[in-house]
């Protein structure tokens, strides 16, 4: 499952996850999108990280912008009511996801049968809150783990300030567990310099979500997010 989909395996990624945020949902998901397209060519990969209802309008009004889902379910299509089953969402526009976030945390079975059921060209992101969560997921094998200490998300104190160790040893872990695991880190991410430290650190992009989605000027904060790569 770690396959990547031929998406560049050099730019670091900046992964911007949605939410529900009234400022990332709906017209203003759209909106957002299209600051973020504006990077598609820069020096990270961007990707988008919306809600199931947004997929399509989103992947409409930013075509060439990276779009996963910010979670899926490990059901077929049928008797499923409430569920997010995956051959829909990618349907819809779905290009990837993120999975057992702290906001929407699953058991590991759920993840150990989702992975099956997707291509293996389907980048998954599977979210780890400590060094215990990171090895586990590891196991796996998603595309990426990204390591969230969940006293830290939406927080004004990156991880990579309030404790590197954090990063570097999940990204020990996680490679001698299988080194074809990309890690990524979380948790207050807000500027180009959390981005350079947590490259600095071991980690191939961020996962970060307010730093964005809650700024006055999104533009600015995107062109700060690149600045040090």
């Amino acid at each position: 499952m770690v396959l990547d989909g031929g998406q560049s395996m050099t730019k670091p990624l900046i992964v911007v996850n949605f939410k529900t945020y009234a400022s990332a949902s709906g017209a203003t998901a759209e909106t957002l999108a299209v600051a973020m397209e504006a990077h598609s060519n820069g020096p990270a990969r961007m990707v988008a990280v919306v809600s199931a209802f947004d997929l399509e309008a989103v992947r409409r009004a930013a075509p060439s912008l990276e779009v996963w889902s910010q979670h899926l379910d490990p059901v077929g299509q049928g008797g499923f009511t409430g569920w997010l089953e995956p051959k829909t969402a990618m349907h819809r526009g779905a290009q990837g996801t993120i999975i057992n976030h702290a906001e929407h945390k699953v058991e590991m079975d759920h993840v150990k049968r989702l992975l099956p059921q997707l291509p293996d060209d389907f980048p998954v992101c599977g979210c780890a809150a400590d060094l215990e969560e990171a090895k586990s997921l590891a196991e796996m094998g998603p595309t990426f783990i990204a390591v969230e200490p969940p006293e830290l998300i939406g927080g004004d104190i990156s991880v990579t300030t309030a404790d590197p160790s954090i990063v570097s040893d999940t990204v020990a872990v996680v490679k001698a567990t299988n080194p074809d695991v990309r890690v990524l880190c979380g948790a207050g991410v807000k500027n180009g310099q959390d981005v350079a430290t947590a490259i600095k650190l071991g980690a191939e992009g961020v996962l970060l979500a307010s730093g964005v989605t809650k700024a006055s000027d999104v533009a600015s904060v995107l062109n700060d997010l690149v600045s040090l790569l």
